[in-house]
Parts: structure tokens; C-alpha cells; sequence
């Protein structure tokens, strides 16, 4: 390919990829405001908080993770490309316009995209063949659920995860912990200032067997 062909070539990868940026904007914005108290921001998280959300968790030892709220995915490729060929990634959303647009982004056998509700998750992950996850992404606003969602959020999501797992949440307040801590003897707790807004991160353990 000579030099103008290569110029071209650049010139049309990026019209394609300020596209899709453009599509994924579109859907995000659109879902924010048919459904502001259940969508955590109306941006996406960064990649830093991306990076640092899902730093200490256990790929090699991951056959199921769950994410709460996934948006336009922004979480489930960077997890995709983290989990093995043979684990699962399951996500759950309220909103059709997410899961419909998920279904039809992310062609990946491991990936499945579910309408419902993470208070469902037990019967959700049941109905795909597993018992528990390993671990669980969410990024709900626990401070603007409907009355009783957020506790039994929190109740449903430590009977869904294996003794050892981690319930990951990132907000822009600490609300979520009222919800947390009647459920897990561990949290671990940190920032993300590169992200609009700046938020709050937590990694929440279940105990392992045998312990309290």
C-alpha cells in the first residue's frame, strides 16, 4: 500500500471508530434519561477505574462473574478479555435499550446479556447452569433504588457469590456500605480520582467456609 493509500486507510479507521464512539454515547445518554435513578452517571467510568475496580481479582480461579447495571459495557469487554475461554460472563439490566444494544455489540460465546433484575440474580445464574459466582460487578446507584431494591440487593448478592467471593461496587457516594455490611465481614475500600465524577470503590468478601 503506498503512502496516500495508507493515509486513506487511517482516515476511514478513524471515521469508523469516532462512529461507534458516537453510537455508544448515543445509547448511554438516551438510557440516562429514560432511566436517571437507575443508571449510576450519565459518563461512562474511565479506564483507570476500570483498571483499578478489577485489579485484585482472581482470573485464573473465575468461571463465573456478574455485573449489576452494565451500561453500554464499558466493564464487560476489559472482563472478556481478562476471563478464560472457558468461564462465563453474565450481565443484568432493568433497561431493554442496554441489553438489546449488548446482544447485539458483543459477539462472544461466554457472554450473555440478561433483562432483570440483580435482586434476581440467584434464579438468574441458575437458569445458565451455576450455582454461585465468583464474583460481582456493580455500579448501581444503591442511593436512588426504589425503596427495599438496595437491601435486597445486597442480601440476594451475598447468597449468589461462593464462600471466598468478591461483591465489587463502585459509586460516587459511600451509601452502598449500609447495604453491604450486614453481609460481608470484609471491605476493602479505595479511590478513583481519574473518572467524572471522582468515585468511591469497594471490594466486599465473602467469608470463606467455616468462617463467621
Amino acid at each position: 500500500m503506498n503512502s496516500k493509500g495508507v493515509v486513506i486507510d487511517l482516515r476511514q479507521r478513524l471515521r469508523d471508530r469516532l462512529a461507534l464512539y458516537a453510537g455508544q454515547w448515543a445509547v448511554f445518554f438516551r438510557g440516562f434519561v429514560e432511566h436517571p435513578r437507575m443508571v449510576g452517571s450519565i459518563i461512562p467510568s474511565s479506564r483507570f477505574t476500570v483498571q483499578q475496580m478489577l485489579e485484585p481479582v482472581d482470573w485464573r480461579n473465575c468461571r463465573l462473574f456478574v455485573e449489576y447495571g452494565p451500561g453500554i459495557g464499558t466493564f464487560c469487554r476489559p472482563v472478556l478479555e481478562r476471563l478464560s475461554g472457558d468461564a462465563t460472563l453474565i450481565v443484568i439490566d432493568t433497561n431493554p435499550l442496554y441489553i438489546e444494544y449488548l446482544q447485539r455489540t458483543i459477539r462472544d460465546k461466554r457472554f450473555h446479556a440478561v433483562l432483570g433484575s440483580a435482586a434476581d440474580v440467584e434464579q438468574i445464574i441458575r437458569e445458565r447452569g451455576f450455582e454461585q459466582a465468583d464474583y460481582i460487578l456493580s455500579g448501581l446507584p444503591f442511593s436512588t433504588l426504589p425503596a427495599g431494591v438496595a437491601s435486597a440487593i445486597g442480601a440476594a448478592t451475598h447468597r449468589a457469590l461462593r464462600p471466598g467471593g468478591g461483591f465489587l461496587v463502585y459509586q460516587f457516594t459511600a451509601a452502598c456500605l449500609d447495604y453491604m455490611r450486614p453481609h460481608f465481614p470484609r471491605i476493602d475500600s479505595g479511590f478513583e480520582w481519574l473518572n467524572i465524577l471522582p468515585c468511591k470503590l469497594f471490594w466486599a468478601w465473602k467469608a470463606d467456609a467455616g468462617e463467621d
